[in-house]
């Protein structure tokens, strides 16, 4: 079987130079990917409580944790593996929110003691490793081992109880297998988002609770993606024409 190559997206998220170049080009203006906090607002605040210790992941130039800010959540580091990215935003809301904490951090390792959150939050930051896989039905062994990598960090520095809230336009059927590992110790459910917004796609926010158990349903799902994929089935054998077949064939009826 021929090997698969990392993603793209998957390999360029270990090039500091890029994304560096990337924040310095865009600056530290806003930039939304799914939108803002309006737009899942009632979804996220139901699984959110006053004086939640949050970690948000890959921050880039999001206003999310300023808007989070804005709502009384004020416990909050945001982390990003750029820089460039941090510095502009620590820069940004430096005079605005003196309490927010931005750091350099690889979602893939974090540098956290275990069980020190309660709410861990992304939105579109786990799509770069899958956002160049050519077939969301197989996906490619590189891209499930980033995600697991980057899951697994999660469920550690979660506490008992605390959530994980993944905000993606990545449908069920492809991304809750790999929240689903049973491994993680967490339950999981999601809610569609945008059903009121004309002209746009829906996306999903996806929920984990540490401690909870998954839905028998879910554990299966999560159990196949470690599954070999089917091998192809051969090719049919062609049936040989009889001779009024072959004739009509041949003259084209």
């Amino acid at each position: 079987m021929e090997r698969r190559r990392a993603p793209a997206a998957n390999r360029r998220y270990g090039q500091r130079r890029f994304w560096d170049a990337l924040y310095r080009r865009e600056g530290a203006e806003p930039r939304e990917w799914l939108g803002g906090l309006s737009r899942f607002l009632p979804q996220l605040e139901a699984e959110l409580r006053p004086g939640d210790r949050i970690l948000v992941l890959g921050c880039g130039n999001s206003a999310l944790s300023h808007d989070l800010h804005e709502l009384g959540y004020t416990d909050i580091t945001s982390i990003d593996f750029s820089p460039a990215c941090i510095a502009a935003m620590r820069a940004r809301y430096a005079h605005c929110c003196p309490s927010l904490r931005w750091a350099v951090m690889d979602i893939r390792a974090l540098a956290f003691p275990d069980a020190s959150f309660d709410v861990v939050l992304e939105k579109g930051t786990l799509d770069v490793f899958m956002v160049e896989e050519t077939d969301p039905w197989n996906v490619s062994p590189q891209a499930v081992a980033a995600m697991h990598r980057v899951l697994a960090e999660v469920s550690r520095v979660l506490r008992p109880g605390g959530c994980f809230l993944s905000i993606t336009f990545a449908q069920p059927h492809f991304r809750k297998p790999h929240y689903a590992q049973e491994a993680f110790g967490w339950s999981l459910r999601h809610v569609t988002c945008g059903d009121r917004d004309t002209g746009t796609f829906h996306y999903y926010l996806y929920i984990m609770r540490k401690g909870q158990a998954l839905d028998l349903s879910d554990a299966a799902l999560g159990r196949q993606l470690h599954q070999p994929p089917l091998p192809a089935a051969p090719p049919l054998t062609p049936v040989p024409l009889d001779d009024d077949e072959d004739y009509l064939f041949a003259i084209q009826l």
